[in-house]
């Protein structure tokens, strides 16, 4: 009997009687056009034999058209038919662009998101992301298809069309890069992915969450404020678990799937909780031949510790945390659902559960009470446990061990790895393994998991271009997408243009009261402070501290440490500066006795410089401007390695105005500059008249990434500091390097002075 379509149906018949003749496609064609002509009945078939002929029409082949029948089937039960004509027509376009392989692959994604998109609106988002990226980068489509569940997240079809404006954007011409990027290969790309239906990320909160660990343990003596810091990007479905590595908390970048107040919400548990871990102790347990399950345990225990001291402090925090502890019987028979569950027993001593482990770790957690001061009961309380677990021979996936509660760290941090035991070594690996989420080489050399990225910052050589030579490339945030774009910015090496230096140094001469005040700050910084020692083997007073601790040790019969005396020293200066100074062409503005402000900021350096000179202090002079992100122009003056003299004063007469300020850029040059240099405390001086601008992106952006700059060389120990001409005391300077850290200067007759008293002024801190 046969199906074929009616006569009166234009398309349809014409589609079958190319069908007719083709004997591989004539039998999947009539099954497919039996179960939809059921569905939808025979007099709807016409729109979605249409569809069928645009991809006849546009050559796609059997393998595409075979995958348009298999979509349009298990579509039906959710899709009208119009729907399915236009998933055609759409895969046509595609197929045009790119080939038929890619198409197929796109109508093979189509099946497998349908769920994800909400209706017709977000179908044609969908369809006009994947044309579009078949017109620009057609090799992008197939790779982009197969990870389609990674990329889209139900109610944010949006994200995933501004996953493919960035790619294009990013990878531009180069054919390998928009490869790697849409099939997530490549660093920007994952990190996109992350924030994709995700709540605000760790770059959003981290000041807020400095505030609160500050606030709630800053007044403990032993706490530290520890420097917070993101997690590499990983795996999108791999849980997220904060880590607690000495004075250094890294966190999530993002919890992907978790909305804007879930998000806020999390991100503070998390920070409180491993704050708790600085404050009360966050000891270094030695590994010796504890197993993975004693491990495992012992930091249940700790946890549940450190939160019990944190809220005898701050009874609040227990409604902050107990909403995430929600584990049950009925979570399963698995030792990580028992876990759960002896977590949740900790946290609340009023649960009760059946299993006779939760019931016991509650009544030992109760019994140390008096205790609980001492992390050592949680080495004790977790070890028996422990054993309980290997007398009931209950499994423990070392491998795939996630803390639970979802706020709580990693437990790595807890460890000593230095002393591990060699029989334990395979076991502990698998625990350690299962918390981290960097990349890993599988048995046949290909990468599992996505790669740690390398630091913000880091300077990459680039080959030389034609208008001066590339020296390296930077990353810049991109605030639209939310992201760093890894190798976005390019900094050229400027040949400096030798200046005539009368002008500058009759400038120099008309400020001598000015210098001789300077000569005296020189003259008090090279008398030194005096510094005192503790702990010192003889000196000239009694270290309490040290005396008390020797004490106890020849009381408890150990080896006491005899260095129990005081000294004090002179301070030698160790020091390096770099001023970075910026020409761009608001400098050519003239004041009223006719100088521009570029001869004020030369004026300025020179004066400083002088007096670096006389200190012995190391520095170095760079100016800089920009031309968009591809041409970050960068002149150096005076290097550290070179004396300071006739040239380098000839360098800086030389300088000239123009073009724009790209202050991000030139600031993560700077810190690669003097990262390089072997010194104590490192100092980075920014001179500057106006605002971050430049010619393809606008001003408030480069005023976050400047910020961002800023804050990576903070976190790298290198100090910031930014002098700025700011008459109507409206600038960024405040934003860019914080209230402390900036120096509006109203008058800019008055930049000479207040750029050497800063200096001496931070050289004292």
């Amino acid at each position: 009997m046969s199906v074929l379509p009616a006569v009166e149906a234009p398309a349809g018949a014409r589609l079958a009687r190319l069908m007719r003749g083709r004997q591989t496609l004539r039998g999947p064609f009539e099954t497919t056009w039996r179960r939809l002509e059921g569905r939808f009945g025979a007099g709807a078939m016409e729109p979605w034999a249409e569809g069928a002929l645009a991809l006849v029409e546009a050559n796609a082949g059997a393998g595409c058209l075979l995958a348009f029948w298999q979509a349009s089937v298990g579509l039906c039960g959710r899709l009208d038919v119009e729907s399915l004509a236009e998933a055609g027509r759409q895969a046509a376009a595609i197929c045009r662009e790119a080939g038929a392989k890619p198409a197929a692959a796109a109508l093979d994604a189509f099946a497998r998101i349908d769920t994800r998109l909400a209706d017709a609106g977000e179908h044609a988002v969908w369809w006009r992301s994947l044309v579009k990226l078949a017109r620009a980068a057609p090799e992008g489509v197939e790779p982009l298809g197969l990870r389609a569940t990674d990329v889209l997240v139900a109610g944010h079809v949006a994200g995933f069309e501004a996953f493919v404006d960035a790619g294009l954007k990013a990878a531009g011409r180069d054919r390998a890069r928009r490869l790697a990027f849409f099939a997530l290969d490549d660093a920007l790309a994952r990190a996109m992915v992350e924030r994709i239906g995700a709540g605000p990320g760790f770059d959003a909160l981290e000041g807020e969450l400095k505030m609160v660990l500050a606030a709630l343990w800053g007044a403990a003596p032993p706490f530290q404020l520890p420097l917070l810091q993101p997690l590499p990007p990983g795996p999108r479905d791999a849980p997220r678990r904060v880590n607690v590595a000495g004075p250094v908390i890294r966190m999530p970048a993002v919890f992907p799937g978790v909305d804007e107040a879930g998000a806020r919400r999390l991100y503070l548990a998390a920070a409180i909780h491993a704050g708790a871990h600085l404050a009360f102790g966050n000891p270094r347990f030695p590994i010796a031949r504890f197993k993975p399950v004693q491990m495992a345990l012992a930091t249940l225990v700790e946890d549940a510790r450190i939160e019990y001291l944190a809220m005898r402090r701050y009874p609040g925090l227990r409604r902050l945390w107990a909403p995430y502890h929600l584990a049950t019987p009925e979570d399963g028979p698995t030792t990580a659902a028992l876990l759960a569950r002896v977590a949740r027993g900790l946290f609340d001593p009023s649960y009760r559960d059946p299993d006779e482990l939760v019931g016991k770790a509650q009544r030992l957690f109760r019994e140390a009470q008096e205790r609980i001061g001492e992390p050592a009961i949680s080495l004790d309380i977790g070890t028996r446990l422990a054993n309980d677990v290997g007398q009931r021979r209950l499994r423990f996936d070392a491998r795939g061990h996630v803390v639970e509660p979802a706020y709580r760290d990693d437990g790595l941090g807890l460890w000593d790895f230095s002393d591990i035991d060699p029989e334990m070594t395979d076991e502990v690996e698998l625990a350690v393994d299962a918390a981290r989420i960097e990349r890993r080489e599988t048995e046949d050399g290909k990468a599992g998991e996505p790669p740690a990225s390398e630091p913000t910052g880091r300077a990459r050589p680039s080959p030389p271009a034609s208008e001066g030579r590339v020296i390296a490339t930077y990353p810049e945030w991109d605030a639209a997408a939310g992201i760093e774009r890894a190798d976005w910015t390019s900094v050229r090496a400027i040949a400096p243009v030798w200046g005539d230096t009368r002008a500058l140094q009759r400038a120099l001469d008309r400020a001598a009261p000015l210098r001789a005040r300077i000569a005296r700050l020189v003259r008090a910084a090279k008398v030194g402070r005096a510094a005192r020692l503790k702990r010192q083997a003889e000196g000239h007073d009694l270290d309490l501290d040290a005396a008390i601790e020797t004490a106890i040790a020849r009381k408890a019969g150990e080896v006491p440490d005899m260095r129990v005396f005081r000294s004090t020293v002179l301070n030698q200066r160790d020091l390096a500066v770099l001023v970075l100074v910026d020409v761009s062409q608001s400098t050519r503005e003239r004041l009223a006795d006719g100088a521009t402000v570029l001869d004020i900021e030369k004026l300025a350096v020179a004066m400083l410089a002088g007096a670096l000179d006389q200190l012995g202090d190391d520095f170095a002079l760079l100016a800089f401007a920009s031309a968009g992100r591809g041409d970050v122009r960068v002149t150096t003056v005076k290097d550290f390695a070179e004396p300071y003299g006739g040239e380098a004063l000839s360098r800086l007469a030389g300088l000239e105005s123009g073009l724009s300020t790209r202050l991000g850029a030139a600031l993560r040059h700077a810190g690669a500059a003097i990262s390089r240099v072997r010194s104590f405390r490192k100092l980075v001086l920014v001179l500057s008249d106006g605002e971050p601008s430049d010619i393809d992106v606008a001003s408030a952006d480069l005023v976050v990434d400047a910020r961002r700059a800023v804050m990576a060389l903070r976190a790298a120990g290198i100090d910031t500091f930014g002098v700025m001409l700011d008459p109507a005391g409206v600038g960024s300077g405040a934003r860019i390097f914080g209230k402390a850290n900036a120096m509006p200067v109203r008058r800019a007759e008055g930049l000479p002075m207040r750029l050497s008293e800063l200096y001496f002024r931070l050289a004292r801190r």
